[in-house]
């Protein structure tokens, strides 16, 4: 990812040893050795992996019939965009070491904000789903649900393509090196407002979670009062929401945090080995995402069982979205 990370990672051994090259002829140069970077050969194997993990996910909801339910078309645009995300690294390999284009290196830039940015407001787009089906639970399965959903997945693909078409169009560092960010060649401005927008997400995010946790407690304790007290189910439950809230936001944190703080404060004469050990772990989510929100659902289970095994009876009931599915 040295392109989009900054550094190159061409050597010549004659400019390393101090000899002078200027007089001698061309055809008796030695050729010029590429050292490749491991950084850039394990982002490109996790780009490989996060391609293959998330094919599957789409394969899984593209040829099951009973997963068409909008929070399956929000998982399936996440994993869309997570795929993507993986072609952009593997490409960005290619454009560091095969393909000596500058404007590939702007597609491939710009393809992977657009797969970054498109991942982050999927995720966004199903927690507001998560977040409607408590708080309308009574007028969530309607056709208005579904129309929502389809506007809010268009708006979030332009929204991500229009921030992916940034470098494209002129805000890049390409003419003027000294206003390089942390990931060439993306200028300083741009990283910026990558990353406040993500931070603001992120609040977003948060605050919507936290009114999903007051919801399901306040769902719990009107089940109580009607029972006179709470079961242990559910009390069970409402615990093992919380914790999978709480495990969910502690991951995309942990994850994407780093790397947007870091882009605030640092530039292209910072080492690079900084924003390799920053970026890593923002790509590593694409990896952990299926697992968090295609992964645990029993439908999405069922239909992997179903295409690894075919243990099971291919037969599938629609169940409606329920509050344990947060």
């Amino acid at each position: 990812m040295s392109n989009l990370l900054q550094n190159t990672s061409l050597l010549n051994w004659d400019v390393l040893e101090g000899r002078n090259t200027s007089s001698v002829p061309s055809w008796e140069l030695e050729p010029v050795p590429i050292i490749v970077n491991p950084w850039d050969v394990l982002l490109c194997v996790t780009g490989t992996l996060m391609s293959c993990e998330n094919a599957v996910v789409i394969a899984l909801i593209a040829y099951t019939p009973s997963l068409r339910a909008p929070m399956f078309v929000l998982i399936g645009s996440l994993a869309f965009a997570d795929l993507l995300a993986g072609l952009g690294l593997i490409l960005n390999f290619m454009v560091t070491y095969i393909i000596d284009s500058g404007f590939v290196m702007l597609l491939s830039a710009g393809l992977l904000i657009t797969a970054f940015s498109a991942s982050v407001l999927n995720i966004l787009a199903i927690t507001v789903d998560r977040y409607l089906s408590l708080y309308t639970a009574l007028t969530y399965h309607t056709e208005r649900t579904v129309t929502f959903t389809y506007i809010t997945l268009i708006l979030t693909w332009v929204m991500s393509t229009a921030l992916g078409s940034l470098p494209v169009l002129g805000w890049n560092c390409l003419e003027d090196e000294s206003t390089c960010s942390i990931c060439r060649p993306v200028n300083k401005n741009n990283a910026a407002a990558l990353a406040v927008s993500f931070l603001l997400i992120f609040a977003l995010i948060l605050q919507l979670y936290l009114q999903i946790c007051k919801i399901a407690f306040r769902h719990a304790q009107q089940i109580a009062v009607q029972r006179q007290f709470m079961t242990t189910s559910h009390s069970s439950s409402t615990t093992k929401g919380v914790s999978t809230l709480t495990t969910i936001l502690g991951t995309f944190a942990f994850c994407w945090i780093p790397l947007a703080m870091y882009s605030l404060v640092a530039d292209s004469r910072t080492p690079v080995i900084y924003t390799y050990a920053t970026a890593l772990p923002a790509i590593c989510h694409s990896i952990i995402n299926p697992m968090i929100y295609a992964f645990r659902n029993p439908e999405i289970l069922r239909s992997l069982r179903i295409a690894c095994c075919w243990c099971m009876p291919y037969r599938f009931t629609m169940r409606p979205r329920t509050p344990s599915d947060v």
